[in-house]
């Protein structure tokens, strides 16, 4: 999926990415273990206009499990 935009709230339990495929709002949450490299995962795809493959949680869920080039 190609990343349009991560949404962050400093109070909030986690960050919100929106992609180009999906009309959707999908949630990393910060208690994911790989929140740090995931997001940072994120944030490159963007700066270098590049997809990446999103793993959910679970088939038709909105929070992001791992992301891989």
């Amino acid at each position: 999926m190609t990343v349009a935009h991560v949404r962050e709230q400093t109070a909030a339990d986690a960050v919100e990415v929106m992609f180009l495929e999906s009309a959707r709002f999908y949630r990393l949450l910060r208690t994911n273990p790989k929140f740090d490299v995931i997001l940072a995962q994120l944030r490159a795809a963007i700066a270098e206009q590049r997809s990446l493959q999103i793993t959910l949680t679970r088939p038709e869920g909105d929070i992001i499990a791992e992301a891989s080039t």
